[in-house]
């Protein structure tokens, strides 16, 4: 027997990772879809007539096994891979798909959902039986249950392709990310870098047995790079290195992926009976239509892009003043907005990370969930991790009953993806009276620690921090019966209201002064830092927001139309960009190529949903402001209808009876500075 597949004797049931043999994963995988496959078996073999409890909530608990076994090997595939981990995962994820289409393309299976679904106005069910009855009949109707044999044999080839390309193309981003190093030998190319990035790539290249500086694709080495180095040709360099990851027509290309994605999912749509894969996404979130997505990216558009081409006149000018630059490139982008952001409120990174220490920054995070839900975080040292960097807590509530283990992963290695993300690896939910809580975790990549100093953050990894954090609070104070409609579990376009509502926090003197305290004298932030952060708080704000409805209409324009007729990626992508473009085109760079939330993550036809959540985020943080942020009236509402509740319900319903109404989408474009 597979001691992966086995309940761990572990504290709090935790992973043993120190105890997992890589080679144990593809027999524990196979283990573990057989045993699943057997408790599907007893479901449709059930002489009993069909019921919400021996068809529904059987199905909802049925494969746990392999749903944690899966969450703990997938997470090591972002967070701490390998050649090894990356051959088993392209080996398992087809396996998967398999599985997964077998229960959604077993006839007796569905034909037991749709008995119980048939009856559903005479069951009497609560609204969370009522949605997971929903969301069972709909998950088998919207993946082929309906079909006939010969079509579902090609969506189950389809699911099977889909899973290996998306596999393979975050393989070759980390491929081409590890590849690349600028070593510099002549101190003079670091110019204008802070002591503290120089440090770092010192101690790196020395890791790596090399003199002088090493400046990587990794974003504590690549960010500070682009956004203080003085010599404009090393930026340029670094940032046409970056920008043209999996875009060099070489073994780790990825344009033909993008293409073969984006055309499997148009045909997998087109066979499940929708237009386009956006019309199949968008049915099941709060936005409903691509049509009402294109609406919302406009509309904002129209409100950023006076103001981001104001903006980008200034820096431009700016940028003439100060060096003489005729034409702004995007390897200036950084460099001069730092300047002037300097400029106009004497205020720049360097000056605020002495008052960001990474451990400053997580306590804050775990007092502002104190204050607001009573939660106490307690390091824990009995836990098993994957790597020596992971951090461990024990999170209890007021009364001292676990709430949830929590795992924090903060700085970057050769094995793990870049950016940042929030994960689990055990969910919540309530069996036989007893009610499992869940393990989740943060994973980003931030500045390591130097020999001379802590990990000092930038203000924008502090909302990096709490972004995560708030993910994770989602995550922690799940209170559901059902793990498929736990924490997270909620429609893609209002999963980011509680980490876009955390990073509020960040710029509140009333947060700041809790957390923000000088590494080594202890002094609390300066008031007028304070008063800083929030005057720049809608710095180039115009230009973010199109930035970031540049890459929703890049997103719909790859899924929201018949993909067949691209045969060219850049080109497309350039024609998608054209109503939000700034800079000068970068011939040699592309984004799609790199776009993993919607070519590997689960964003496709799903990236507006950051802006959307703005809308939900400014609305509802207004009520907090309106009451006072640490208000624990209004928390524990937030709590009760929108953290605790998961997917039960309907996300505007759940909304609304937190904030006694729809969002108003003024209290985003005022708090962005572009509305009055």
């Amino acid at each position: 027997m597979n001691p992966l597949n086995q309940h761990f004797s572990t504290p709090y049931n935790t992973a043993p990772f120190s105890k997992i043999i890589t080679n144990n994963y593809l027999p524990a995988f196979k283990e573990a879809i057989s045993k699943a496959k057997i408790e599907i078996d007893n479901i449709v073999n059930n002489k009993a007539n069909p019921s919400f409890e021996n068809t529904i909530v059987a199905l909802d608990f049925s494969g746990q096994e392999l749903d944690r076994l899966s969450s703990i090997f997938f997470n090591l595939n972002s967070a701490e891979t390998n050649d090894e981990i990356q051959k088993i995962a392209q080996d398992v994820s087809p396996l998967l798909s398999e599985f997964s289409n077998d229960i959604a393309l077993n006839e007796d299976l569905f034909n037991r959902v749709k008995a119980v679904y048939n009856l559903k106005d005479t069951l009497k069910l609560t609204a969370e039986q009522s949605t997971l009855l929903d969301k069972n009949y709909k998950s088998f109707s919207r993946n082929g249950a309906n079909l006939p044999e010969g079509k579902k044999e090609l969506l189950r080839k389809i699911d099977k392709e889909l899973s290996q390309l998306k596999l393979q193309f975050g393989e070759n981003i980390l491929a081409e990310t590890n590849a690349f190093e600028m070593l510099l030998t002549n101190e003079n190319q670091l110019s204008g870098l802070p002591e503290g990035a120089k440090e770092a790539a010192k101690q790196l290249a020395e890791s790596k047995e090399k003199e002088g500086w090493l400046i990587t694709l990794d974003y504590p080495s690549y960010i500070p790079f682009m956004t203080y180095a003085d010599n404009r040709d090393l930026r340029q360099k670094l940032s046409l290195a970056f920008g043209s990851k999996s875009f060099k027509n070489d073994a780790l290309d990825n344009q033909n992926i993008v293409i073969k994605i984006a055309n499997l999912r148009y045909d997998r749509a087109v066979l499940l009976g929708y237009k386009t894969h956006s019309h199949f996404v968008l049915e099941e979130r709060m936005a409903k239509t691509p049509n009402n997505v294109e609406k919302f990216l406009n509309n904002l558009l129209e409100k950023a892009k006076p103001a981001a081409h104001r903006e980008f006149e200034n820096l431009e000018n700016f940028a003439k003043e100060f060096d003489g630059l005729d034409r702004l490139q995007k390897w200036d982008s950084a460099y001069y907005s730092e300047k002037l952001k300097q400029k106009l409120f004497s205020l720049d990174d360097e000056l605020l990370k002495p008052y960001f220490k990474l451990e400053n920054v997580i306590d804050g995070a775990f007092t502002v969930a104190n204050k607001l839900f009573g939660l106490n975080f307690e390091e824990i040292n009995n836990i098993d991790t994957y790597h020596k960097d992971v951090l461990t807590y024990k999170v209890i509530d007021e009364h001292g009953e676990l709430v949830s283990i929590f795992y924090a992963d903060f700085f970057p290695r050769a094995g793990k993806r870049n950016g940042a993300w929030m994960t689990s690896f055990k969910s919540q939910y309530v069996k036989d009276g007893l009610n499992e809580r869940p393990h989740v975790s943060i994973v980003c990549n931030f500045t390591k620690p130097t020999k001379s100093k802590p990990s000092l953050l930038t203000f924008n990894e502090v909302t990096t921090l709490f972004h995560e954090f708030g993910h994770a609070l989602h995550g922690m104070l799940a209170n559901t019966t059902f793990p498929s409609l736990s924490g997270t579990s909620v429609y893609w376009d209002f999963v980011e209201l509680p980490s876009q509502i955390f990073e509020n926090w960040c710029y509140e003197k009333e947060a700041l002064e809790m957390f923000a305290k000088h590494y080594e004298t202890d002094e609390i932030i300066p008031m007028d830092l304070i008063e800083k952060i929030k005057a720049s708080a809608t710095f180039h704000e115009g230009m973010q927001t199109l930035r970031q409805i540049s890459f929703g209409l890049l997103d719909m324009s790859w899924h929201g139309q018949d993909p067949s007729g691209i045969t060219n990626v850049k080109a497309h992508e350039v024609d998608a960009f054209n109503s939000t473009t700034l800079y000068p085109d970068v011939p040699e760079n592309c984004m799609s190529t790199t776009f993993a939330h919607i070519f590997q993550g689960g964003y496709s036809s799903g990236y507006y949903s950051y802006k959307w959540a703005e809308v939900l985020d400014a609305d509802a943080f207004e009520y907090f402001k309106e009451a006072g942020i640490f208000n624990k009236s209004v928390a524990l509402k937030f709590k009760d209808h929108v953290l605790s509740k998961g997917g039960t319900e309907n996300p505007m319903t759940l909304y609304k009876r937190f904030r006694g109404q729809e969002p108003k989408p003024e209290a985003l474009l005022k708090r962005a500075g572009l509305i009055k």
